[in-house]
């Protein structure tokens, strides 16, 4: 029988000859993976059958008008939401897991912060709560927040008290405690709401350099579309369902819209449509 390998089973390969590829590496598992995640408060439930993932090391957009359920979805992502039923992993452990506190940062729309605390107290604080020690690891915090106030751009008022800050500076430090120890996933609740157009962009400009240069993964919740561009994915809500979950680009072409907003209005028409129809046809 003639041999018509490029090689002999023991020999070298003919010159020019490439390779055969290797075993492909499985893809990353998503920061957060979703299935049936179902939220009931009181008599209502606020999220309805939920199945998503985010991917990590990007920015993923949670955009939806108030009282969609963006909040409620955030804490039950950082494990704080009661009456939370199906499956909802983050990082690899069922949301709320003990060994998730120091790898997820967290901020909620009204800042956290102690007012009669400079911003370097505040964060000095929460960081001996993340990681306490000896000598070893105060250094280590007086690193962490160091970069924090640096993060956020807040070096000059690192001893000013947060109580005469602000409100963008006092979002900023509840951000920089978010930020304490380099977290593999940040949670932000509405981050930019009543901030000027230029923090704002230098916040985003932030953001993505923490995706790329740090490998971590966002979650930012926003009811402002134009913010939807600045994300690497989308997850569309309204009144506790995803609408959509995909990249701006593709839900502009798969709805043929110029804009995210308008690609956002075309699936609620969309929904709105097929819920009158089932009404219908009870």
């Amino acid at each position: 029988m003639m041999n018509y390998s490029s090689r002999p089973p023991d020999g070298p390969r003919a010159p020019g000859v490439p390779e055969p590829p290797g075993p492909q590496a499985p893809p990353p598992a998503p920061a957060v993976r979703a299935e049936a995640l179902t939220v009931v408060r009181g008599p209502g439930t606020v999220l309805h059958d939920l199945h998503f993932t985010v991917p990590r090391g990007r920015i993923t957009g949670l955009l939806g008008p108030s009282g969609c359920g963006k909040s409620t979805l955030m804490r039950a992502v950082v494990g704080t939401q009661a009456k939370v039923t199906g499956t909802l992993d983050v990082l690899g452990r069922p949301a709320g897991h003990p060994t998730l506190r120091s790898r997820i940062g967290y901020v909620t729309q009204a800042p956290s912060v102690f007012d009669d605390l400079t911003v370097r107290q505040n964060l000095d604080y929460f960081a001996a709560i993340l990681d306490p020690g000896g000598r070893s690891a105060a250094e280590r915090r007086h690193e962490h927040v160091t970069r924090a106030i640096a993060d956020v751009d807040l070096t000059t008022h690192a001893d000013a008290l947060a109580g005469n800050l602000s409100g963008g500076q006092r979002s900023r430090v509840s951000l920089a405690v978010a930020l304490l120890g380099a977290p593999e996933l940040l949670v932000l609740d509405e981050p930019t709401v009543g901030l000027d157009p230029v923090l704002r962009r230098d916040l985003w400009t932030l953001f993505h350099s923490i995706a790329a240069d740090r490998g971590a993964t966002l979650l930012i919740s926003s009811h402002v579309m134009d913010e939807a561009e600045r994300c690497h994915r989308l997850l569309l809500m309204r009144e506790g369902r995803i609408l959509a979950d995909d990249t701006p680009d593709s839900l502009r072409t798969r709805t043929d819209s110029e804009t995210v907003e308008a690609a956002f209005l075309h699936l609620v028409d969309e929904a709105t449509a097929a819920d009158r129809t089932k009404e219908h046809t009870r």
